[in-house]
């Protein structure tokens, strides 16, 4: 504090001091807040390229328009994306079609003149079933259908078997008067009841955020999970009532899911979506587990509505659901917009290609989807009246089976992993008569670290996320705003993008002599940081190790990162999520600038550049050195994990599913690069962990595990003495005593 107040002071009073800039940098002449500056640039930057998404996401598409054949062909690919972003990639079981009961839920649970109503199951996935009604003609149905309702809705209320839903929106029941044979799937609701364990920690997340967070972070989501339990259903409808034709109606929630559905499956000949469509560049403000990775820079709602063609599609303008909560709200969009969405539609699919139509109305709603299949709307008749049913069961059944479908992906993910990487790269090590053999592996240092250049792109682009756009002249500015008997400092501020800088704090020994080139240590602070932490109070969990470093003769540079403004990091991070990239594409972007930066200073080394963090900067030790190579070492501080427990496991009590720290998820991260997998990346550079007994961010054996395949891989290619551990007995906080040798020694410097 006394620090600070002293460099204020001579901010304002000493001008002299405060306007000396560093040598070959403009002046800095700016009172404003760096941290908040920067937060705001970050966001007006992804806002623009929210902005500009829509124009952006074409170069994605090659439509054939010479025949309908044609066109349904040209989009395959874009459908197949569309299947891996909704994370419906695992293989379907073959289906049955069970109808159960009990003393209290009888299997025939309702039935009218014209058809009959069953409690059913059917399996999905391994371990996953959906629960819901069949409504049954009593006569040879005309068509068949799969009616889905809200999320809060019942299958029991969208058949008229419950109260809660005007007679007009009982699509199931519409459609079963009409001659269709309907199944009627339960979504995953809002409520929280079973959002946690009671051993560990009960949560406020609705149960569809609670599957979202631990799915995202394995490749799957919610939606895919919802839309195969529909293609399931739509699997048996195809396997029994052959030649019947296909129709999805929902509302809501249930909407959402009709309209992805019938975007990935062809089997559809028409889809009534009600409640849902609209412009999507607001995705972010809506609830947390419709966020999708990716989905702007590819898909709108007309985009993902030209996947349907040439099936019909029928849309709704009907009031949504009503849903608030801190992470994203529904909300009811104006017609106008809907509509102007709808016209969309018509710029990318020729009207003959598609029979579309935008209603606001659920009876001609219904009218059109019946109609589009040549098929009369029947008049509403009474209902029939409900026996019992297992509804209040059924949710508690739904969600523990996504939840174990997700745990059994956590557990299996280290094999996962292995073979999308280690064992593609070196193939040797997933060979078990190697190890007998105790021979040297066959891939060379050299061979792993070009054969690895593929997924140190990958890591980049399809799990952080890559700014593509150029990177600015660094244009610097600076200004000193230290000066003590060890070293001067300097504030530095870089252009990045338009809206976007990056602003650190340059330190510079006072013995460093003209023409002599330093080696270099980045000092990175964790949540809620900013560089005078690492530099001023020797009191806080940085134990001013920037400070103590520049007085052992080291260039250090002290970047800010963008986690400091808690729920505004969070929110950066979801609004970048919907083009494709995460809150670590900036990080990338400004520690890009600022290694080029330090790399044309006459007294930077530029070969010897390494990097130090705590915390979240012990998560960017992980993410941005083993992505810029210009990085010769990393060392991992308060945060090196397994990972995927760390973010994902629900059956681990210093997880991140019981805390607020939605941000943390990276879709597939789980099933592509644990910390193990990253630290590999760093191969051949040195690679350091320094970690508390007492941590509570993870657990000693989790760390130690992790560490071991790291370890394991550096001694195998000879480089054992490039990679080390440190315990000490503390916390959450730097320790500075093997880490410091490590920065010695790795970067060649003298101890003094």
């Amino acid at each position: 504090m006394v620090m600070r107040v002293l460099i204020l002071w001579l901010l304002l009073f000493s001008p002299a001091f405060a306007q000396t800039p560093l040598a070959g940098t403009q002046r800095l002449d700016t009172t404003v807040d760096f941290a908040d500056a920067l937060m705001d640039g970050a966001h007006l930057y992804i806002e623009r390229q929210i902005a500009q998404a829509q124009t952006a996401r074409q170069r994605h598409w090659r439509r054939d328009l010479s025949s309908p054949a044609a066109y349904r062909a040209s989009i395959e690919p874009n459908r197949a994306r569309l299947l891996r972003m909704i994370g419906a990639v695992d293989p379907r079981l073959p289906v049955r079609m069970e109808r159960f009961g009990d003393d209290a839920g009888p299997a025939l649970v309702a039935e009218t003149a014209s058809y009959r109503v069953y409690q059913v199951r059917w399996p999905v996935l391994e371990g996953v079933f959906s629960e819901g009604l069949l409504l049954e003609p009593v006569g040879k149905p005309v068509a068949a259908a799969v009616a889905i309702p809200d999320a809060d809705q019942t299958p029991e209320q969208f058949a008229g078997l419950a109260p809660g839903i005007e007679p007009a929106r009982q699509f199931a029941r519409r459609l079963a008067e009409s001659g269709c044979l309907v199944i009627v799937p339960a979504l995953i609701d809002r409520s929280s009841r079973y959002s946690g364990r009671p051993d560990i920690r009960l949560t406020d997340q609705p149960h569809r955020e609670w599957i979202y967070r631990q799915a995202f972070q394995m490749g799957r989501h919610i939606i895919g999970y919802e839309v195969q339990k529909v293609q399931s259903a739509i699997d048996w409808l195809a396997q029994r009532h052959a030649g019947l034709p296909v129709a999805l109606a929902g509302y809501g929630e249930g909407g959402l899911i009709a309209f992805y559905a019938a975007a990935v499956d062809t089997r559809v000949s028409a889809t009534l979506v009600s409640g849902y469509f609209r412009s999507r560049e607001l995705v972010w403000t809506e609830p947390i587990y419709r966020n999708l990775w990716g989905l702007l820079a590819e898909f709108g709602d007309a985009e993902i509505a030209s996947l349907i063609a040439p099936s019909a599609l029928i849309v709704e303008h009907a009031p949504e659901p009503e849903f608030r909560s801190m992470k994203g709200d529904l909300s009811t969009p104006y017609f106008e917009e809907v509509e102007a969405e709808f016209r969309r539609i018509a710029t990318l699919v020729p009207d003959s290609f598609q029979r579309r139509h935008l209603v606001r109305d659920s009876t001609a709603a219904l009218n059109a989807l019946l109609g589009s299949l040549r098929i009369g709307l029947a008049e509403p008749r009474p209902p029939g009246k409900l026996r019992g049913s297992s509804s209040t069961e059924r949710q508690r059944t739904l969600v523990k089976q996504l939840e174990s479908h997700v745990q059994n992906l956590v557990s299996e993910s280290e094999q996962t992993r292995a073979a999308f990487f280690l064992h593609k790269v070196a193939p040797e090590m997933a060979d078990t008569t190697w190890f007998t053999a105790l021979r040297k592996p066959s891939v060379s240092a050299d061979r792993f670290v070009e054969a690895s250049r593929w997924y140190r792109n990958h890591l980049w682009e399809e799990v952080i996320g890559k700014f593509t756009e150029p990177l600015l002249p660094p244009n610097p500015r600076t200004r000193r705003i230290y000066d003590t008997p060890e070293y001067t400092g300097y504030d530095v501020v870089l252009d990045v993008f338009p809206e976007l800088t990056a602003w650190g704090v340059l330190l510079l020994p006072k013995d460093l002599r003209p023409g002599e080139r330093r080696p270099v240590v980045v000092c990175q602070h964790g949540r809620r940081g900013i560089p005078s932490d690492l530099i001023e109070d020797e009191s806080n969990v940085y134990q001013r190790f920037a400070a103590k470093l520049a007085a052992r003769g080291f260039v250090v540079f002290v970047p800010h990162n963008l986690y400091r403004a808690e729920e505004r990091y969070r929110w950066l991070d979801r609004k970048a999520n919907s083009v494709k990239a995460s809150l670590f594409s900036f990080l990338l972007a400004q520690h890009d600038q600022i290694l080029r930066w330090l790399a044309a200073q006459p007294f930077v080394d530029p070969a010897r550049i390494g990097f130090y963090g705590l915390s979240y900067g012990g998560e960017t030790a992980v993410r941005v050195p083993t992505i810029l190579e210009g990085y010769s070492l990393s060392i991992c501080s308060g945060d090196f994990n397994n990972w995927t427990r760390k973010v994902a496991s629900t059956r681990e009590a210093f997880s991140f599913m019981f805390t607020n720290e939605w941000e943390m998820p990276y879709f597939n991260m789980g099933s592509t690069f644990d910390y193990g997998e990253l630290a590999y990346l760093m191969i051949p550079r040195p690679f350091m962990v320094e970690r508390g007994h007492h941590d509570r961010v993870g657990r000693d054996r989790w760390v130690a595990y992790e560490y071991a395949k790291v370890r394991w891989l550096y001694t195998q290619f000879g480089l054992a003495d490039r990679t080390e551990i440190e315990y000490f007995n503390g916390g959450h906080a730097i320790n500075a005593h093997q880490t410091f040798d490590f920065l010695h020694k790795h970067l060649n410097w003298p101890l003094r």
